[in-house]
């Protein structure tokens, strides 16, 4: 920034860690998990004290604000600015210590709150505070915004977790605030000491109360805590640099009833009820936040309540009598730990799920986490929802029942100027119902800018005035994130979706979801983060770049931030053409794994696709898009000519190989897969048909079916048949260009008739080259007529191509329903089988699995017909989950090997290795058994090459 050179020149001159002005790093800054936005100057990473202390030093010369910004997940606001963000995720992010007697942790506030349990847990220990955001937010976040989570009716919030501090303040001091006033600044006891009646009387005394500066914990009778004080300050009296925090004692065993009743108000007045069996756990959810997907007991809402003991009896116990003394329609109590963790993945996904109403209608935070006694909940939810009615708005309230506390996202309209009006008048009349009833602006997150503008009608202008002479003590120059909390900016200002086009931005793909607008597409991103876990968890796939390198572009998140920015056209200016967000884009692996494991489901590789399209239109393309993602016309010009065995012979000679990846833009350390001798189709050809009396199903001769792995097609036409199904493919164009003559051909026949040219696309969509990939799409729906025509399915062995087929296509082809109708019909091997030979036994195979999971099988086919088949035929374990990190073109394309290679380490690979002797490695995807074959000498094979083995015995 040419105005800011000495700002930037000062910084980089004093700080020994990163120093970044550039268009990437603002850009992913702009936003938290919030509905605000502001740009910064540039973000700098600390490496230790010191270099806090140097850059609030150079930012007070130049009079630049500074925000400190832990994993971005604060729902108010607080982790935005405009001056100059400090980033500790990057260096400052460690556990320093951990002391299994004491029962205490040393953390830097960076440190991820899942690394800090996974280290306390040997020990059996945990830190009591974990909101859903466990796996990506920040010690140091959690403090500033004194977060609760579900626990918190048993542990507290994390002010009840803290023992010390060490903060560096706004002007170079450093200073450890404890009890007994250590660590305070000159001044605050002496103001505190003549505030005492009211720092006694204008603090509601609830369990979730987090609005304001907590300045009655500096009260004699508290312990004058000043560590404590400073927990929910969100950044604005200190820098945090460390914190020793207490541990608490984790139970052995947990059991979790989940209690059903009527309706939300039925659940909330029932919590509080519960409160004196000792409960780990009373969280609520209402119908609509639950997927129809997950087993609950009958009824309109639940409350989740978790219990403990030392042994799975004394959990289960306790759970059993809350159950008996609860006045439910309907109960279910859990042991198991796997379908805990299921059921807790439902309520931790709400945050992004409630972004969504039932019609699909956009809602957002804003009232996210109000507080009341919660004896009074009962009664506040029911003049919630009719508030609600009265500004004709809709919400979705769930939550931490047993605090009190309530989240709910609202469908405000934040994109025209009426819609902002009432979101204003409905903030200021909730504001004063909450207080009506008792009860505190912010239960959790903070007020940030959401709520800092109403806190005189909670506190008065008394009390108000107060927290600004603590704030002028601690930050005399208002240089620690101004706007926030004292002197706040309005809460209907800087609202993130302003600057977004008014109109819809010509795109290819018609996202029917956001009703054919690419920015509401783009908006679904709402910071929750769940693509910045470190490690990957059970199934989940999303998001292998991010885990691979740690960094958030290269996150499903950051990259929505680039867009978002690309669509504003504020930070970056270059819209389509930009090299940031194309930098960003390069390592999605397009593995689609957002598209289910994002609670709102971002679907970054379409958005990829889109990109890549309009970046390069009337452009060159980097080489590889012409080497792969033309593959399907290569490697016919290598069938029609019969030339595979020179292909093959030339791709051996190490000379002509490495001149060939060069000039196809191949990495290097990649080997050239070997094309078939003979094709598929033209093994079905030469074969002798079998017929049978089942029910007619079209096989799909897939790109990598056809001429890489034909082992692969032969195999399915094997079990296919021998369940009794009869199997055939797509017709062809005939000479002249016409698909045979549909009046004097059976379907049978004319589908049989000759070798197949359909496409998915595949490879045109990932590279971007969607013009093509829409003439492919339509030749082949055209080729299909006679297809469609029947009730015969289309059963699609490569797991990326049926994706393509089942999604990409009819999103591309939106305007033309044949593609819609194709998408339909689109069934995976294992649902063939399920569907259409019901009664067929497979043959016994009897023996453990390992592999993967395919990526696109996860993400939009599911997996549960392949678990059943597997499991009938004696195959026995589970598949892990996450990417293989070949992914199609991306894992061959020149500057990802390494990138690849990671994310195969992350599960694929460990898993193989430590998988016993005899176990079949299962890989569906021709991706995944290509990595495992180039990284670890490993041959996988497709489930349908398995069972034709075992039909031979």
């Amino acid at each position: 920034m040419t105005d800011h050179r000495d700002l930037l020149a000062g910084l980089r001159a004093a700080v020994r860690g990163e120093v970044d002005f550039g268009t990437t790093a603002r850009a992913l800054t702009t936003m938290d998990a919030s509905n605000y936005r502001r740009v910064p100057l540039g973000v700098v990473a600390p490496r230790d004290a010191d270099d806090v202390a140097a850059a609030l030093s150079v930012c007070r010369t130049h009079g630049v604000p500074v925000v400190p910004r832990g994993g971005g997940t604060s729902i108010a606001g607080q982790a935005t600015g405009t001056g100059v963000v400090l980033d500790f995720t990057r260096h400052m992010n460690r556990l320093l210590s951990l002391d299994p007697r004491a029962r205490t942790a040393v953390v830097q506030p960076g440190l991820v709150l899942d690394r800090l349990q996974e280290a306390a847990a040997p020990h059996g220990l945990r830190f009591g505070p974990d909101p859903s955001t466990h796996g990506r937010c920040t010690l140091g976040g959690m403090i500033g915004n004194n977060s609760c989570g579900s626990h918190s009716v048993a542990w507290g919030t994390t002010a009840d977790s803290v023992r010390e501090l060490s903060v560096v303040t706004p002007r170079g001091e450093r200073l450890r605030p404890g009890r007994g006033w250590a660590g305070a600044p000159a001044g605050l006891r002496e103001l505190v000491d003549g505030e005492l009646a009211r720092l006694r009387t204008s603090f509601p005394d609830l369990p979730r109360r987090i609005s304001g500066y907590a300045l009655d914990a500096l009260l004699p009778e508290k312990g004058a805590d000043v560590a404590r004080s400073l927990c929910g300050s969100e950044g604005t009296l200190g820098v945090l640099t460390e914190a020793v925090v207490e541990l608490v004692r984790a139970p052995r065993a947990r059991a979790l009833a989940v209690l059903a009743y009527a309706d939300e108000s039925g659940a909330a007045e029932a919590a509080a009820g519960l409160l004196p069996f000792g409960p780990l756990t009373v969280e609520g959810m209402a119908a609509d936040l639950v997927p129809s997907s997950v087993d609950l007991p009958r009824g309109g809402a639940w409350l989740f309540v978790e219990t403990g003991g030392d042994t799975d009896g004394e959990a289960r116990a306790r759970a059993d009598a809350i159950v008996r003394a609860a006045d439910v329609v309907d109960s279910l109590v859990v042991t198991d730990p796997a379908r805990q963790r299921a059921l807790w993945r439902v309520r931790e996904d709400a945050s992004g799920t409630a972004t969504r109403m039932p019609d699909g209608t956009e809602a957002w935070p804003g009232w996210e986490d109000c507080a009341v006694p919660p004896a009074r909940l009962g009664a506040y939810l029911r003049d919630f929802r009719g508030l609600l009615a009265a500004h004709g708005l809709r919400g979705a309230p769930y939550g931490h029942f047993g605090d009190g506390c309530i989240h709910v996202r609202i469908d405000f309209d934040l994109l025209t100027g009426p819609g902002v009006a009432r979101f204003r008048s409905f903030s200021e009349e909730l504001a004063d119902l909450v207080v009506a009833h008792g009860g505190s602006l912010s239960g959790e997150h903070g007020d940030g800018q959401a709520r800092a503008e109403l806190l005189p009608r909670m506190y008065g202008a008394r009390t108000v005035a107060l927290f600004e002479r603590v704030k002028a003590l601690w930050d005399p120059d208002d240089l620690l994130n101004p706007g926030m909390l004292v002197r706040p900016a309005p809460l209907d200002a800087n609202l993130r979706f302003a600057v977004l086009p008014r109109e819809p931005v010509d795109v290819a793909f018609g996202y029917p979801a956001d009703a054919g607008d690419f920015s509401a597409a783009v908006r679904r991103c709402v910071g929750v983060a769940k693509c910045r876990t470190e490690s990957a968890s059970g199934p989940a796939v999303m998001c292998p770049s991010f885990r691979a390198t740690g960094e958030e572009r290269h996150s499903t998140r950051g990259r929505a931030r680039l867009l978002h920015e690309m669509l504003a056209g504020e930070v970056v200016t270059d819209g389509w053409r930009s090299t940031e967000v194309r930098d960003a884009l390069d390592l999605c692996l397009s593995c689609k794994g957002c598209r289910s494991d994002c609670p709102v489901e971002v679907d970054m590789a379409t958005y990829k696709a889109e990109f890549l399209h309009h970046h390069y239109e009337g452009r060159r393309r980097p080489a590889a898009h012409y080497a792969m993602g033309w593959l399907p016309v290569w490697l016919g010009w290598v069938a029609r000519t019969r030339t595979a065995a020179v292909a093959n012979g030339l791709a051996s000679v190490g000379l002509l190989a490495r001149a060939a990846k060069r000039l196809g833009g191949i990495a290097r350390e990649r080997g050239i897969p070997r094309v078939a001798g003979e094709t598929f189709t033209r093994w079905w050809r030469g074969r002798r048909a079998s017929p049978g009396d089942g029910a007619l199903v079209v096989l799909w001769p897939d790109t990598f079916t056809e001429h890489l792995s034909p082992s692969v097609g032969r195999a399915a036409v094997r079990v296919l048949e021998a369940a009794g199904l009869r199997v055939a493919l797509p017709p062809t164009l005939r000479p002249g260009g016409r698909v045979g003559d549909a009046r004097s051909r059976s379907a049978l026949s004319l589908l049989t008739a000759r070798r197949a040219r359909v496409c998915c696309g595949l490879t045109y969509v990932s590279t971007g080259q969607l013009d093509r990939a829409r003439t492919v799409l339509t030749r082949t729906l055209d080729l299909l007529e006679p297809v469609l025509a029947t009730d015969a399915p289309l059963v699609v062995l490569e797991p990326s191509c049926a994706a393509a087929l089942r999604t990409d296509a009819s999103e591309l082809l939106h305007d033309d329903p044949r593609a819609a109708r194709l998408a339909a019909r689109v069934l995976t091997f294992a649902e063939t089988l399920e569907r259409y030979a019901p009664d067929w036994t497979p043959p016994p195979v009897n023996r453990p699995v390992t592999g993967q999971t395919h990526c696109h099988q996860h993400a939009v086919l599911g997996e549960e017909p392949d678990r059943r088949l597997r499991a009938a035929a004696g195959l026995t374990g589970d598949l892990a989950g996450g990417c293989c990190g070949l992914a199609g073109n991306f894992g061959f394309e020149k500057g990802h090997y390494e990138v690849s290679a990671a994310c195969a380490e992350e599960q694929l690979l460990p898993a193989v290795r430590e998988a016993p002797e005899s176990s079949v490695v299962l890989a569906d995807g021709f991706s995944c058994r290509t990595q495992l074959d180039q990284l670890a000498g490993v041959r996988g094979r497709h489930l349908a090459e398995v069972l034709a083995e075992a039909l031979e015995y």
